[in-house]
């Protein structure tokens, strides 16, 4: 029997040579080299771990603690919560990952575990995301995953919540990387969104089941979501953003970063102004993070995905629009617009103008902000 990539009789030894106090991922890659299996790390001697130099009085005295009670308990709960494990000896572990300085050598993941082995993209950005970079996040993961790539980002609240949800109204998959266990809901209104990503996508963490979130798991998770990808764009940051420690990662890692250009009076547009001064590549369509991505064939560059085209709004076609609802959608744009501007500018009667903008609503063209105010999708 097996959870996700490795027989359940070895798991045990995999759970608890990872969570051992002081075993990181660095010294545990090391340790596998010599002895290949942490079975063979288990039954290793006192004497044999001696031998190894990089090994502290400490990590031997943790290696001597044979106890699987911790392990045990952790199969518990991966079988309560559908949990599947994957080690980095797996044939099915995520192969860009694999490259990264310490790359995590057991990941656990709720959800479809083949997703890890499609085509990525990270989109990040600010927990206290503007009207503006919501929509911008949501409309770079809906066109992005239209052209099948797995969107990665990490659940949080502001504009990873849209990039989510964008993948999904697009019916394609994402990956939330989590600072916690996989069986833990964080952000709590995330409870649905979490849903929907299990059924879609996955929802991938290094830390064990149970675990709840702490400052210190973030900067590790966004070391993952960026090891995952072949870039990461960044929406919106402010200048002190974790967002921005996920692009460094990316560079670090040798992967591309682009950045959304935002207003120079807005906070959170100064990270992402800042990226792009440093060299980030500025985005203002996904073509532009298509044809920088080297995975892409020409097929996929050369595909115009209906939501690129002028006049099309999420799936409908002007076209197919009423000389009205053209008339309105001229006049909305990514910028809120009353409902009495809009009155004036078309001329249409109010209670027409009422009908027309909750059909357009519906059908997924606009959207409607408190106050009666509109933006474009």
């Amino acid at each position: 029997m097996c959870i996700g990539g490795v027989a359940l009789d070895l798991l045990k030894y995999w759970l608890w040579l990872a969570h051992l106090p002081g075993m990181g991922n660095v010294k545990m890659v090391a340790l596998l080299k010599q002895y290949k299996t942490p079975y063979q790390i288990w039954k290793a001697t006192e004497k044999e771990l001696r031998q190894i130099r990089f090994l502290t009085d400490k990590d031997i005295q943790h290696l001597m603690h044979k106890g699987l009670v911790t392990a045990e308990a952790i199969i518990h709960s991966m079988y309560e919560n559908d949990i599947q494990a994957i080690t980095i000896q797996d044939a099915c572990y995520p192969p860009l990952l694999k490259h990264i300085y310490s790359a995590p050598c057991l990941l656990y993941v709720r959800g479809q575990s083949q997703v890890l082995n499609t085509n990525m993209l990270a989109i990040v950005g600010s927990r206290k995301a503007s009207v503006y970079g919501r929509k911008v996040a949501e409309k770079i993961a809906y066109d992005i995953a239209c052209h099948d790539i797995t969107i990665v980002s990490g659940m949080a609240r502001g504009i990873d919540t849209y990039v989510h949800k964008g993948a999904l109204k697009a019916g394609k998959k994402t990956i939330a990387v989590l600072g916690c266990g996989v069986d833990i809901v964080y952000p709590k209104e995330n409870d649905e969104l979490m849903g929907y990503i299990i059924k879609s996508g996955a929802l991938v963490s290094e830390f064990p089941p149970g675990t709840f979130p702490a400052p210190n798991h973030f900067p590790a998770r966004n070391r993952i979501i960026s090891g995952l990808s072949l870039g990461t764009v960044v929406v919106e940051a402010g200048q002190r953003s974790g967002s921005l420690i996920t692009a460094d990662f990316a560079l670090e890692q040798g992967r591309e970063v682009f950045a959304v250009p935002g207003n120079i009076d807005n906070a959170n547009s100064e990270g992402t102004n800042h990226l792009i001064k440093q060299g980030a590549k500025l985005i203002t369509c996904p073509q532009d993070i298509l044809e920088e991505l080297p995975v892409i064939t020409q097929t996929h560059k050369n595909k115009q995905h209906k939501s690129e085209k002028n006049d099309i709004h999420y799936g409908r076609n002007v076209d197919a629009m009423s000389e009205e609802e053209n008339l309105i959608m001229t006049h909305i744009n990514s910028s809120p617009i009353h409902i009495d501007t809009l009155c004036r500018v078309t001329a249409l009667p109010v209670h027409q103008l009422s009908a027309l903008l909750t059909l357009l609503e519906m059908q997924g063209c606009i959207t409607q902000l408190p106050g009666k105010q509109f933006i474009k999708n």
